[in-house]
């Protein structure tokens, strides 16, 4: 929805937790869980999903500080820690996935950067739910300022830069904003999977398969649009593909299991 060089608008998506789903055999359960906190492998995403749609109505910015994550709300914070060098930072969780190689997380390529697991492609990390997020989109600048080394990043409400108004709203109002919206997220243009959907669903994955965050997928002027696999579901509400193409790009390591990848997980 945005093209190449275009400013990213904020914010302009709606608040979700989102019905129980099925994507390859496995059963996600978004939910609002204060104590949230899990640590696995995180991936990134750039430039092949910048300027689309995310799965509560954003746009995707690959410079902003943003993550896809399967179950907690959106949009909301998280703090993530690269545990092999503890630099630690608060992130928008404004998307779903990953959903390849029991991957935890997908942070924006600008994060993976300031986390220094960039030129790795992945890193072992820890999760934690900070709490809700504005729906007008975040300051970045708040965000980058929670980056830490050896200590957990603060929350952004107690991070103190010029700003004409607080960053955080006050989310117990009983307004719109403060409740949780239980239902099918909005499915953006080619997302191969239905986050709690019908079985009549059928979803183009044009933008969401095979496509790999690297460079080299990049450079070749391959376009989403280009992907033809199909994906349905069966009448469980299962995720059901047919055989994908040959990726371009695998992901290192998880070959065995790339015909089960989604949207997410590969860089």
């Amino acid at each position: 929805v945005v093209g190449p060089g275009e400013p990213v608008p904020k914010g302009g998506g709606t608040y979700r937790v989102g019905k129980p789903y099925v994507v390859a055999g496995r059963t996600y359960v978004p939910q609002e869980d204060a104590s949230y906190r899990a640590e696995g492998l995180a991936s990134w995403y750039g430039d092949d999903f910048h300027g689309r749609l995310t799965a509560n109505g954003e746009v995707f910015d690959m410079a902003s500080l943003s993550a896809a994550h399967p179950t907690l709300p959106i949009p909301s914070y998280a703090r993530v820690t690269n545990l092999s060098n503890g630099r630690s930072l608060v992130v928008r969780i404004n998307d779903r996935g990953p959903y390849h190689g029991n991957r935890l997380i997908d942070v924006s390529n600008k994060a993976a950067e300031l986390l220094e697991f960039k030129h790795k492609g992945t890193a072992r990390v820890r999760v934690e739910y900070v709490g809700r997020a504005p729906l007008e989109g975040s300051d970045d600048r708040q965000l980058m300022a929670t980056l830490r080394t050896n200590e957990p990043a603060p929350a952004p409400s107690t991070v103190r830069i010029a700003s004409a108004r607080p960053f955080v709203p006050d989310m117990q109002g009983g307004g719109v904003a403060s409740r949780a919206i239980r239902g099918d997220v909005p499915l953006p243009e080619g997302r191969p999977y239905s986050l709690g959907n019908t079985a009549v669903d059928v979803a183009s994955v044009s933008a969401t398969s095979e496509i790999s965050a690297s460079r080299s997928s990049r450079s070749n002027g391959r376009t989403l649009a280009h992907n033809t696999r199909m994906v349905s579901y069966d009448r469980d509400g299962n995720y059901a593909s047919a055989e994908p193409r040959e990726s371009a790009a695998p992901a290192r390591g998880d070959d065995q299991i790339g015909n089960l990848l989604s949207a997410r997980g590969l860089y």
